[in-house]
């Protein structure tokens, strides 16, 4: 699995946790719609930092916490 496949899921998840909308996500943290549509539809073949820092703010978690899942853990984790 792809690293912005794993950011793409844990996000998804975390919006149906706290029941947030992708739409309403995009306007706490001011993120263009198709840079988040980019994202979430896993067409991006690399996210930065800042970016997923945005969004972690944005739903009120730290780095620690977004990353704190099993997802992440995954040995075969491509990063490349």
């Amino acid at each position: 699995m792809k690293i912005s496949t794993a950011v793409a899921m844990r996000i998804s998840n975390i919006l149906i946790q706290k029941n947030l909308s992708q739409y309403r996500l995009e306007k706490i943290i001011a993120m263009p719609h198709n840079t988040m549509k980019t994202l979430m539809g896993e067409r991006n073949k690399s996210v930065n930092l800042k970016t997923v820092m945005q969004i972690a703010r944005g739903l009120d978690m730290t780095l620690s916490e977004f990353f704190n899942d099993p997802i992440f853990e995954n040995s075969d984790l491509e990063i490349d």
